[in-house]
């Protein structure tokens, strides 16, 4: 006989059930739940439900009467299929982070088990890396994938944090919550009544919430110096620039479009390299001397 009744659930939200699940489960039929529903069969009995497990579809089909079958990822021969859990924008990350306990938990791959921040951290500047490659080449497959990879760091990095010891501890949770309390602060024309905002107006209401909120002395704080130089030096002259502290004194530009002066800076890479020099080495160490200006223009301008 047919299940009268499949109610989808979700594995990584046990107990969770929307206003259609509710209903299939008050038609006064027997429940029972295929493996995948285990954890809300559980969460059900625990409310005191009456739910049998069932090993498979086929033994749920096999019942004499009508039963209302919880299911989540198994497929059965069912009269009518219910979603019992609509599920949000976002919830496939709750399987992202499942799938990365899973692995990190005795019994799961002895590779990710040993990973520490430190032997991680290669990986996510490379996995950032190929996601602006794919970005560049407008390439939206790719794109997808790339920045799955760059989320699987995201969540990796906190599942390590999660398992270390008082004073290092983080968890997922704690790492989107802080996320989500930085974007509301910094967004007060949308989330509070700072009112409508053009965009330089937004951009420097969040460089004046941002320096409220961390207190930083000069413009170089917080700037990534492991980027590469040319990003670096461009990051602390915008900076520079919206704080009133000296810029470099722009050079001359003759060329007439971004390609073009791709290419001349290109020319500066080869001609660099046949007197046996390293450009980036070469920019870094003037990013860095003009970092150590910034600083001490800062400083000098603090109040006494």
């Amino acid at each position: 006989m047919p299940v009268a009744v499949a109610v989808t659930v979700s594995p990584v939200l046990p107990g969770v059930l929307g206003p259609a699940g509710w209903q299939a489960l008050s038609a006064q039929r027997p429940v029972v739940a295929l493996p995948g529903a285990a954890g809300t069969a559980a969460a059900l009995r625990a409310a005191g439900w009456v739910v049998e497990g069932v090993p498979d579809a086929a033994a749920a089909e096999d019942r004499p009467e009508q039963v209302v079958a919880l299911v989540a990822g198994e497929t059965v021969d069912a009269a009518e299929l219910v979603d019992g859990v609509p599920l949000p924008a976002g919830a496939r990350l709750l399987d992202v982070v499942a799938v990365m306990d899973r692995l990190r938990s005795p019994g799961g791959c002895p590779w990710d088990a040993e990973q520490t921040h430190a032997s991680l951290r290669g990986y996510l500047l490379e996995e950032a890396h190929e996601a602006y490659d794919a970005i560049v080449d407008d390439d939206p497959v790719a794109m997808r994938e790339e920045l799955g990879d760059v989320l699987l760091q995201v969540v990796f990095h906190a599942r390590v944090a999660a398992e270390a010891g008082p004073g290092h501890r983080f968890d997922v949770d704690d790492v989107a919550g802080e996320l989500v309390d930085k974007l509301v602060r910094r967004h007060p024309h949308v989330f509070g009544d700072a009112g409508p905002r053009d965009v330089a107006a937004v951009e420097a209401g969040w460089d004046e919430i941002k320096q409220a909120e961390k207190q930083r002395r000069s413009p170089t704080e917080g700037v990534s110096r492991s980027q590469p130089a040319a990003s670096w030096g461009a990051a602390l002259v915008r900076r520079a620039g919206r704080a009133g502290l000296p810029v470099p004194e722009p050079a001359e530009l003759s060329a007439r479009s971004p390609e073009e002066l791709g290419e001349r800076l290109l020319a500066v890479v080869s001609g660099a390299a046949q007197r046996g020099w390293d450009v980036e080495d070469a920019l870094r160490e003037a990013v860095r001397r003009y970092a150590g200006e910034l600083d001490a223009a800062a400083e000098e301008r603090r109040p006494g």
